[in-house]
């Protein structure tokens, strides 16, 4: 932004000379052509003046020797025509054909007077031409012309010129210097608001006080935004953290009287009978259903509420110490674990952020695959990022279920009696994003589901 303001002003700048500059560089010249078009205009009247004797005693020649002398000194050819337009006398070599020049002489032997020529501009080598007409008694004798070299005039626009050039270069110069504090002054506050932004949502989500931008200089308009940011960036984190409050304080105030009811579910056992049994074992069910959903609602409070500073992990250590653990669980059905790929290496993630992504990932397959199939597990480093992908043999989703599928408690119409509460997949995206990674599902030719985590390479 600041290069586009320098631009701005840069611009007004330059059309502001150019409005100022050209007029005056077109004026200069008109003065200078002017002083020397009054110049050789008084010298052509003296010769007209002085031609009247000799074209009433019908001796121009007579003249001859005072135009040489004329041309040696000032460089200027001089012309006397007689009353038919042709020669009588000259100092040098002149061309009465051009049309301009046949047109000044016309108009001289009519009686005309000379009149200032069109602006000459410097790159025109055009000479000045002056004819004025010898009269005597009021009757035209003949006419006086002159051939009159611009260059020193031209030469001159030109220094004056260049002179004007580099002063507005100054101009324009000095103008870039005072309008970088100005700018500077007019962005402090938007260079703030940018980098309270960028810290707005890792302030926020890891539950720490966001840093007000407070700005007391720029534009008053500029300022009043950013009360304006520091008031919504503290309703923010006040939303967000009554909302983690809430979550946190509703999953422990509901584990107890939850903790009770299954006590007392159990405590039936010996008392139900008949149809009851099987109510009595649905309700356990049911109430182990919400014991993990409280489990996973409070994993995410606390994966929301954690920094989000990442540290380094060993993804290898982590997935070997995973595979471990849950290889109980999956000889239970017959379900053979397999790694694959090759050493990750260490990876940017929070900390045990790698644990819950795998743990919710290894729980997902487990409970779709089939019994007696395999589960991989495949580690890889790529492109500065570790990837990490569990895939299942499992029913897999459709290509709409995909996008859906990391959505908190949603569940696939299809899976509705598979035990789960749908925050698996949502817990590993907030995690892995919180680092600047990635998740995304795939459904692989055949059956299965395919969930590639990808985290920033330490």
């Amino acid at each position: 932004m600041r290069s586009r303001l320098l631009g701005i002003v840069v611009t007004l700048v330059v059309l502001v000379l150019l409005g100022m500059g050209v007029p005056l560089g077109r004026g200069i010249a008109q003065a200078e052509q002017q002083e020397m078009f009054l110049d050789r205009l008084t010298d052509t009247t003296r010769f007209a003046s002085v031609a009247q004797r000799p074209f009433i005693d019908d001796q121009p020649t007579v003249l001859r020797g005072e135009l040489e002398r004329y041309q040696e000194l000032y460089g200027i050819r001089v012309a006397l025509l007689g009353r038919d337009g042709r020669v009588v006398a000259q100092s040098g070599p002149v061309d009465l054909a051009p049309p301009e020049v046949a047109d000044l002489v016309n108009g001289a032997l009519a009686g005309r007077q000379p009149s200032a020529p069109e602006l000459i501009m410097p790159w025109d080598s055009t000479e000045l031409v002056l004819a004025e007409p010898v009269l005597e008694a009021g009757e035209v004798r003949g006419a006086v012309v002159t051939f009159s070299p611009t260059w020193k005039t031209r030469s001159e626009v030109l220094v004056w010129w260049a002179v004007l050039l580099a002063a507005s270069l100054l101009v324009l110069v000095a103008a870039v210097f005072a309008a970088l504090p100005l700018v500077g002054w007019m962005l402090r506050p938007v260079r703030r608001l940018d980098d309270a932004t960028g810290e707005l949502l890792s302030a926020v989500v890891s539950g720490q006080p966001v840093e007000p931008v407070g700005s007391s200089s720029g534009p008053p308009e500029l300022r009043r935004l950013s009360r304006s940011f520091d008031q919504m960036a503290a309703n923010v984190g006040d939303v967000l953290a009554a909302q983690r409050a809430f979550v946190a304080d509703a999953s422990h105030q509901l584990r107890n009287p939850l903790t009770a009811l299954k006590l007392r579910l159990s405590n039936l056992e010996d008392h139900v009978v008949g149809e009851g049994v099987a109510h009595q074992v649905a309700a356990l069910d049911e109430a182990n259903r919400l014991n993990r959903i409280l489990d996973e609602l409070l994993t995410m409070a606390r994966a929301g509420a954690s920094s989000v500073d990442p540290v380094r992990v060993d993804v290898d250590r982590v997935v070997a110490g995973r595979l471990s653990a849950w290889q109980p669980a999956a000889a239970a059905r017959e379900v053979h674990l397999v790694l694959d790929g090759e050493p990750g290496g260490a990876a940017l993630a929070p900390p045990r952020g790698v644990e819950t992504i795998l743990d919710a990932l290894l729980d997902n397959a487990l409970k779709f695959t089939s019994d007696g199939t395999l589960v991989h597990v495949d580690v890889r480093r790529r492109d500065g990022v570790v990837r990490l992908s569990v895939r299942d043999e499992g029913p897999g989703l459709d290509a709409e279920e995909l996008e859906r599928a990391t959505d908190r408690f949603w569940r696939s119409p299809a899976h509705q009696n598979v035990q789960g509460s749908g925050l698996g997949l949502a817990l590993a995206r907030q995690v892995v994003e919180r680092v600047g990674g990635s998740i995304r599902l795939e459904s692989p030719e055949g059956a299965g589901l395919t969930v590639t985590v990808e985290f920033p390479a330490a």
